[in-house]
């Protein structure tokens, strides 16, 4: 029992050293995500704005689309470079926040409808019928078609739920707790040379 705790702890000690790769990790699924989602608001910001103010909403329709927007864009470039990572996940994690409420939240938790999900909606069931359903049509009296829409994958029906926003909301909380990540990030060396003054 003890060798085997010795060498659980030896292995806990080499692993430390590589602390930052997960959290590395994190920021790099992140970073391409916040980027188009903030890419396609600017090439179609006119029409954010009137979907914040008359689809959501939102208060100050102009300015809630301007700082989700550069939120978005300065948040994709200071993950990859793993700058102000515990600065910049605030604001991420609000405009995440209102994506779930504001956006997904009538759509219950599922991205894509499953019926077999446990978090199924009332509508999943009926959307996938339906989509099989057209699906099962296509196949039957245009096969060329069919195999078009179904070379590259499986359609499905989108939900629209909370799950990504969720999702990306959990990894920035853990980058708000954990930081940019040792040896994988410039936060990392402007605090080893802040520290070193």
């Amino acid at each position: 029992m003890n060798k085997l705790l010795s060498l659980y702890q030896k292995t806990a000690g080499y692993l430390h050293h590589a602390d930052g790769l997960p959290l590395l990790a994190l920021r790099l699924y992140l970073a391409p995500i916040f980027w188009i989602a903030g890419t396609n608001k600017l090439a179609h910001f006119d029409d954010i704005v009137m979907w914040f103010e008359h689809g959501l909403a939102l208060p100050f329709p102009w300015l809630m689309a301007a700082l989700a927007t550069w939120t978005e864009i300065i948040g994709a470039v200071l993950l990859l470079a793993g700058l102000g990572i515990r600065l910049i996940s605030v604001p991420l994690i609000i405009t995440m926040l209102v994506a779930i409420f504001a956006v997904h939240w009538p759509h219950g938790w599922q991205a894509i409808a499953d019926p077999g999900s446990f978090a199924a909606n009332e509508h999943a069931a009926e959307a996938t019928q339906r989509l099989n359903g057209f699906l099962g049509w296509l196949k039957s009296n245009h096969p060329g078609r069919y195999h078009y829409i179904t070379e590259f994958g499986k359609p499905v029906i989108l939900n629209n739920g909370i799950e990504f926003a969720a999702t990306y909301l959990v990894m920035l909380l853990v980058l708000v707790f954990q930081g940019a990540g040792r040896y994988v990030s410039l936060d990392y060396f402007a605090g080893r040379k802040l520290l070193n003054r």
